[in-house]
């Protein structure tokens, strides 16, 4: 097994642990959305791959593990994926790439991406919104139990700043996608 798959095996193995409270949704709902996302645009913008593969596979790593995590799993998580990274004796200057697409991957925690690669996993995260469409329709009727009008505000809201988020490059290739979405409201 490689690398890629090890780790991808841990991230999904903790997605399964009674102890995440998303419930193992969030790999078959962002996580798994997120890395396809990374990839296609490290493909398209010349990034390195199996960066931006570790980097998405590890971006929420935190929060899936502690839910105390939450609120900083940026910068919890950066932590967690230097150590498991350096049990693979992965290469330092490789780990700070990661460590700073993921610390730099929050829409909501503004921050300056200085490479290609932080701007890949930070545009994948926003993009998986778009690509499961009804979990958060989950989310707002049941977890946050919001009436019909609320939750499709806060969905259509949601929607409209994950897209906000999205470098400039990346919203042209996504223009498509998100007026098909926005169409449903």
């Amino acid at each position: 097994m490689n690398l890629i798959d090890e780790i991808s095996e841990e991230v999904r193995k903790r997605c399964e642990n009674f102890e995440n409270k998303f419930g193992y949704g969030i790999w078959t709902h962002h996580v798994k959305a997120v890395v396809e996302n990374a990839i296609f645009l490290a493909e398209n913008y010349d990034a390195d791959v199996e960066v931006i593969t570790l980097a998405a596979l590890l971006h929420d790593i935190a929060s899936i593990t502690k839910d105390e995590y939450k609120d900083e799993h940026h910068i919890y998580g950066a932590k967690m994926a230097e150590e498991m990274l350096n049990a693979y004796s992965y290469p330092k200057d490789k780990i700070e790439l990661i460590k700073n697409c993921i610390l730099h991957h929050r829409g909501s925690r503004p921050a300056e991406k200085s490479t290609i690669e932080e701007i890949c996993v930070a545009d994948a995260d926003a993009m998986a919104h778009f690509d499961n469409i009804p979990s958060l329709f989950s989310l707002v009727y049941k977890e946050r139990e919001l009436n019909i009008d609320e939750g499709a505000k806060f969905v259509k809201d949601k929607l409209y700043r994950s897209y906000d988020k999205l470098s400039d490059r990346t919203k042209e290739l996504y223009k498509d996608k998100f007026e098909g979405a926005m169409s449903i409201f």
